[in-house]
């Protein structure tokens, strides 16, 4: 198994205008790089003899709505012939776009497309950039955190019609205050059959 200290001293060496910070959490190496220079530092992890991190296991966005680059772009990549993982950063803000790797690795192109599904995360030169788990028509982006968990449009089957239907989220009553306490915890108030129960 690859010495993940010593790899981040050396990525921190080979790539010092791209790698903002490379760290041990949790025994995983994370690697903040700049979003501008992404395909080098993959194309770096890859070709290089002391990484050799030639597999794309995923990419996924997380959203931070309260930070000004509200996104992180996160690579996480798998060097079989070291026996070691690698987890890659980007900062992002929410208008911007980062390049695509698809190029330097097939497996990137489907991972991308989710992102920018789940997300909006736009990937510059992107073969095929069109959504892939919602339907054609979705409106917004389902794991932003200021997505609604209602979600906008209601799809369902109307027996009329006989077909598939799209109308806007109607919510059929006021949202209520529901009691969650277990009545095994004590509530306040007499649960109904608890009456028979004293006599």
């Amino acid at each position: 198994m690859a010495d993940l200290n010593q790899l981040a001293e050396t990525i921190a060496r080979a790539l010092p205008g791209s790698v903002k910070s490379a760290t041990m959490a949790f025994g995983e190496l994370n690697v903040e790089v700049a979003a501008a220079d992404i395909v080098k530092v993959i194309t770096w992890l890859r070709d290089d003899p002391s990484a050799e991190f030639k597999l794309v296991i995923d990419i996924c966005g997380v959203d931070y709505p309260q930070r000004a680059k509200r996104f992180d772009v996160v690579y996480h990549l798998l060097s079989l012939s070291k026996n070691a993982r690698i987890r890659v950063k980007a900062q992002l803000g929410e208008n911007e776009t980062i390049a695509s790797i698809s190029s330097l690795h097939p497996s990137a192109n489907w991972f991308e497309r989710e992102a920018f599904d789940m997300y909006g995360i736009a990937f510059d030169g992107h073969p095929d950039m069109r959504r892939i788990l919602t339907d054609y028509g979705f409106s917004g982006f389902p794991l932003r955190k200021d997505f609604p968990l209602t979600g906008y449009v209601e799809v369902r089957y109307d027996d009329e019609l006989k077909r598939v239907v799209y109308q806007p989220v109607q919510l059929v009553q006021e949202f209520r205050d529901f009691d969650f306490m277990s009545p095994w915890e004590g509530a306040k108030y007499v649960i109904p059959g608890d009456e028979k129960a004293t006599k």
